[in-house]
């Protein structure tokens, strides 16, 4: 359908924006004096984000020369097209931003065609942003998808040179980032930046609404995080770091008021109101900014069902293994735990071959010496969890894979309720596993710093945990997932270093798969998966969104016909 300017004229409605753009544009700009490109900048790059078949979101910061008032409020233009020189621009239009919002923009434009790749850039008063490049998701039949999944950008701890690798790849659909997108800390206290000029901005433990605001605008400053948002959309959901350590509903373990940090709750609603305007995720629900929990649908293909672990409906953590099964305890609080089994059930019904859950925490059971190791993971909520097993198992829903961040470490596993009991679960024919789970490292963030340590202790953790098929504890890196109808395939690749900036030579350092019905993970030839460093691969850096400035004409603004 050829878009007209009464079809633009509904969109901008819907989006709160005015058709008549160059007129009130003029009118906008009769109220603000300072006009000169110096005085406005778009220091924090482009993103886009939560994609859906029509629409995606569409996210800036505008930054103001000091001896602007910060009472003001900006005029904002955006443009939307089908290739990266906007010779076939789809849809424009403006909007503004205030002190009340850290001067963030963001924008959700509608009526955009399934499967589809977008350009986008912003404009305030002849500034252009970076060309940003997105895509659509798809909708009926679908071949093959890519995602990669990433977690844990620890900026003092290093270099993000993953970013880096994950913005050069032109092979894939979407980003998953599943928490830990930056971290509270002061310098010093979870990785030193001093040597790396990479030293956390405030430098102290951030608790107020500044704190956080200030903290996300320094990771956005990184040019290879930069890169990534402006290549590709990303689908978030925060960890536990985004606020702070080892975060519950009612609390944190690195939260005291008595040492000054203030009340939790307000706490907790800076660090989301923060989320939110520094990150391109679209507001689940206006009334209740804390859900997160929602579903992304990738035609036939897959159904993306991306949960909150952290501060919804979490119990606060336990100290006594005996109470890891006690049965009124909660992950995920019962609400979201009800929304959840319906969105299996509803894809499965719906005939859907694959259900990736992404979430932030370890689902599958971690035992050194026989015991649980971590009580913040799932093996701290183990009756939930089993609940969650069930269920799959009793309606018959297989295909299922949860995607993890978290523990900073590269892990791939099948998942059951007892991978101990060889009754009940076969680690060497898989029989017993109701799903699996692809563990994704982190970009900067630490696992086990001793190589040699780190490998002594994942072979004793294979050797130990007949359900885990890889284990590996010292590498950052991301993961692949390459979907077909006929198969999920995992692969993990690893940086050579974050210590020296921009080092983009990467290994793939395993493949997994699960072949559609097994719910099991088996190994698969690396070699056709190798990447760019290695061996030629699908990527094309010339689809890429440019890196070339591409003004605003008035003539455009002008047009009668998009």
């Amino acid at each position: 359908m050829a878009f007209t300017r009464r079809l633009f004229s509904k969109s901008a409605v819907a989006l709160g924006a005015a058709a008549s753009t160059t007129a009130s544009m003029s009118h906008a700009r009769g109220f603000f004096p300072w006009k000169k490109k110096d005085l406005i900048a778009f220091n924090h790059g482009v993103a886009s984000g939560d994609p859906l078949q029509d629409r995606v979101i569409l996210w800036t910061r505008i930054t103001l020369a000091d001896d602007i008032p910060s009472y003001i409020k900006v005029p904002v233009r955006y443009r939307v097209a089908k290739d990266p020189h906007f010779r076939r621009v789809v849809c424009r239009g403006y909007t503004f931003t205030k002190q009340s919002q850290d001067f963030t923009v963001k924008i959700d434009p509608n009526g955009l065609q399934p499967n589809t790749t977008y350009y986008y850039q912003f404009e305030c008063f002849g500034n252009c942003s970076p060309i940003g490049r997105t895509k659509t998701l798809p909708k009926g039949h679908v071949d093959q998808l890519k995602l990669a999944t990433v977690s844990c950008s620890n900026y003092p701890y290093g270099y993000f040179n993953v970013y880096g690798m994950i913005a050069q790849r032109d092979d894939l659909d979407a980003v998953l980032h599943l928490g830990d997108y930056i971290y509270e800390y002061a310098n010093g206290e979870y990785g030193d930046g001093t040597e790396k000029d990479r030293i956390p901005e405030p430098n102290r433990e951030i608790v107020s609404l500044e704190d956080y605001r200030q903290r996300y605008a320094q990771y956005r400053t990184d040019p290879n995080l930069q890169e990534a948002h402006r290549q590709h959309p990303f689908i978030t959901v925060w960890d536990d770091h985004e606020s702070t350590n080892d975060s519950w509903t009612g609390g944190a373990e690195n939260h005291n008021p008595e040492l000054g940090e203030g009340d939790w709750g307000e706490r907790k609603s800076a660090s989301v109101r923060a989320y939110y305007e520094w990150m391109p995720i679209r507001l689940t629900d206006k009334n209740d900014p804390s859900r997160i929990y929602r579903r992304f649908q990738f035609g036939d293909l897959m159904d993306l069902i991306m949960l909150d672990t952290r501060l919804y409906g979490r119990d606060q953590q336990i100290d006594n293994i005996d109470d890891a099964n006690d049965e009124s305890r909660t992950l995920l609080g019962e609400a979201q735990f009800n929304w959840f089994t319906d969105q299996l059930s509803d894809s499965h019904q719906q005939g859907n071959r694959w259900r990736l859950v992404g979430q932030q925490v370890m689902m599958g059971q971690f035992q050194i010496g026989g015991a649980p190791f971590n009580f913040d993971q799932w093996d701290g909520y183990a009756a939930e969890r089993g609940r969650i097993f069930d269920y799959l198992s009793g309606n018959g829903i297989d295909n299922t894979a949860i995607l993890t961040g978290d523990i900073h470490t590269s892990w791939g596993m099948d998942l059951t309720r007892d991978p101990y009991n060889s009754d009940t679960y076969n680690a060497e024919t898989g029989e017993g596993s109701v799903a699996v789970e692809f563990v994704t490292p982190a970009v900067s963030s630490p696992g086990v710093e001793d190589p040699v340590q780190a490998e002594q202790t994942a072979q004793l953790l294979l050797a130990t945990n007949p359900h885990m098929k890889f284990v590996e504890l010292f590498r950052r890196g991301y993961v692949v997932l390459d979907i077909t109808h006929e198969r999920l395939q995992g692969h993990w690749f690893h940086a050579e270093t974050i210590d020296e900036e921009n080092n983009y030579n990467q290994t793939l350092a395993m493949s997994l798969q699960t072949v559609s019905g097994e719910n099991r993970l088996t190994p698969i030839d690396m070699s056709e998966n190798m990447p760019p460093n290695n061996q030629s691969t699908s990527i094309s850096p010339s689809s890429l969104a440019p890196d070339i400035n591409m003004p605003f004409s008035e003539k455009e603004w002008l047009s009668s016909e998009l």
